[in-house]
């Protein structure tokens, strides 16, 4: 997570280079953190507009609890 996190602050919210990485509605993105049993995956939204951009982090956990 903490790599992800990295990632996101130096390249901004989209990272596609992540497993299973993809758009969600309403300037979310999520993908995967951990496979296997269970699957932990990482949801965050693109919050900022403006010059300067936010990020919130809204969910890291096992797939199945996943808000998308």
């Amino acid at each position: 997570m903490e790599l992800l996190i990295a990632e996101i602050e130096q390249c901004g919210p989209v990272r596609g280079n992540w497993p299973n990485y993809g758009k969600l509605p309403n300037n979310r993105h999520h993908c995967h953190i951990k496979k296997g049993k269970p699957t932990y995956v990482a949801v965050w939204e693109d919050i900022g507009k403006q010059k300067i951009k936010l990020v919130e982090i809204i969910y890291v956990g096992t797939h199945e609890k996943a808000p998308y």
